[in-house]
């Protein structure tokens, strides 16, 4: 063997009781799960006291351009992710031609940064994940992303798709599941994706369902609305044929507080009708995105400089204003906004970065202006390239959605900016150590499969997410008494706590607590893929 790990705890994946076993690893690959002390190599792992599972899998990552630009990636390696699902929100960077990429550039600038030099090398979803297959820290997946679709072929404007326009969206979402991408992703708060009627994506989604992908929705609101918006993604589910999974299945906003029971009503009457939907969440109760989603949709349309116009013009900032404080915007979920619960957390101009980790409210206050109009100022002079933090969730809402028997993980992860969401860096370790060890909302078999086992199956990953004799080598070791998030919201970039090594593709990419610099990832492609 090249590395065994030996009398380890195992919690394989399957959610069944740990048992202690040796792991011996060779070539990349779990050559054996064996009676402790029983096998030998190259290097021996002692792991008395610790457990070994398989890597985790994050099912909603943002990690698009910053795994490429920042290779090292300890944010994900260190809390024991070693596969992300990309391309999420319907909102990425392939398939692309050169006007859509220059503006998705702006647009994402609050989620993924834009950085100085980097080699923007590819167009097409294939192209795309061969950049990932040159080397990367960790295992990815990619989605299609619907609303960059819709960028290629209808543009920005907010109608129905002609006969034609559908066509090619089909196409282009046919020709992405060829290439190896794992499904369809939609954002149906932002635009141009928000513009899609049901109708549209019904029709797109039995092109995915056919090839064998699943649809992974930001749907139309978290908010007010909320069940409707999950019910109409049922609907699309049932009438396309296409497997669902629910990104961020969250309740968020006062309006929703203890309502997580009537989602789950929703979702589980849909699987007794042998419907195929999974979800996955993130375990912190504030949400995260770029500052300028919370504007209606119809002031966005037509792009950033569209947008920008608007916010330039007094009347239309008065409209603007009145539908966001007073009746509630549907890019803010149809909730009037709460400047106290809206708290910038990253900008790109530094003249503005004495507003980085306060409220849009208390900003307001000191620069003695309302709440509105520094946030249109804002957005303004950092053209709209702002990320914010937005405190509105519920805890009896995130513990009743993550016992679900359809749950997985997933971080919804900002890495950029001065204070991101430490759900980038602390997601994982923070289900292991708050909702299993502390509060005992999980027990631990169940919480790791439900973070691996689980979702590999969504991604029908026959070689991944079990702790198994000939299954990739994607491992996680670590101290349950001691595993815990340390990212905080005022110190976010922090490593986690007990989680002394990480294998991915049978490399230390972890070790000893220590990152090794190893980029043995690579994608992981649509088994149906013509590749």
């Amino acid at each position: 063997m090249d590395i065994v790990v030996r009398s380890a705890l195992v919690a394989d994946g399957t959610g069944d009781p740990l048992t202690r076993h040796d792991v011996g690893i060779s070539g990349g690959r779990i050559a054996s799960v064996a009676e402790p002390g029983s096998l030998a190599g190259r290097r021996t792992i002692d792991a008395e006291g610790l457990v070994l599972a398989p890597g985790f899998i994050d099912m909603h990552s943002h990690s698009d351009l910053q795994l490429l630009a920042n290779p090292d990636h300890i944010a994900k390696l260190s809390q024991g992710v070693t596969t992300e699902v990309l391309g999420q929100d319907g909102l990425s960077y392939a398939p692309v031609n050169d006007d859509v990429l220059a503006s998705l550039r702006q647009q994402l600038a609050g989620w993924n940064d834009d950085p100085a030099g980097f080699d923007w090398n590819w167009r097409s979803v294939g192209e795309y994940l061969d950049r990932l297959d040159a080397g990367v820290a960790v295992n990815a997946a990619y989605l299609v992303p619907q609303g960059t679709v819709r960028m290629l072929t209808v543009g920005w404007e907010d109608r129905p798709a002609t006969e034609a326009e559908m066509n090619a969206m089909k196409e282009l979402i046919a020709t992405g599941l060829a290439e190896g991408a794992m499904g369809m992703s939609s954002g149906l708060t932002y635009t141009p994706g928000m513009y899609a009627t049901t109708e549209e994506l019904v029709e797109l989604c039995r092109v995915v369902g056919e090839r064998g992908g699943f649809y992974s929705p930001h749907h139309r609101s978290y908010g007010k609305g909320a069940l409707e918006a999950f019910g109409e993604m049922v609907d699309v589910s049932r009438r396309s044929g296409c497997p669902l999974h629910l990104a961020h299945a969250t309740m968020n906003f006062s309006v929703n507080k203890g309502k997580a029971g009537n989602l789950l009503e929703l979702l589980d009457q849909a699987l007794d009708d042998g419907c195929d939907i999974t979800l996955d969440t993130y375990p912190y109760l504030p949400g995260a995105t770029y500052l300028s989603a919370l504007l209606p949709s119809w002031s966005t349309e037509g792009g950033l400089d569209a947008t920008l116009a608007r916010l330039s013009d007094v009347d239309t900032r008065e409209r603007i204003r009145a539908e966001i404080e007073e009746t509630g915007s549907d890019g803010a979920h149809g909730v009037p906004i709460d400047w106290e619960a809206i708290e910038i957390n990253g900008v790109r101009r530094d003249e503005n970065s004495h507003l980085v980790g306060h409220s849009v409210a208390a900003s307001a206050q000191r620069a003695g202006k309302p709440a509105a109009e520094l946030y249109f100022d804002v957005l303004l002079s950092e053209k709209l390239g702002t990320s914010c933090l937005m405190h509105v969730g519920h805890e009896e809402n995130v513990q009743a959605i993550m016992r679900h028997r359809t749950h997985t993980g997933g971080s919804d992860g900002l890495l950029v900016g001065a204070r991101p969401h430490p759900r980038a860096w602390g997601t994982f370790p923070r289900y292991l150590a708050r909702y299993v060890r502390e509060l005992g909302v999980l027990d631990l078999a169940e919480c790791v499969s439900h973070l691996t086992g689980r979702a590999a199956q969504r991604l029908r990953l026959t070689d991944r997410g079990l702790v198994r004799a000939g299954y990739a080598a994607d491992l996680v070791l670590f101290d349950p008494e001691t595993v815990a998030d340390t990212a905080t919201f005022d110190e976010p970039r922090q490593q986690a706590a007990g989680i002394p090594h990480v294998f991915v593709n049978g490399v230390a990419a972890i070790d000893d607590g220590q990152p090794t610099g190893a980029l043995a990832g690579h994608s992981l492609r649509n088994p149906w893929s013509a590749r």
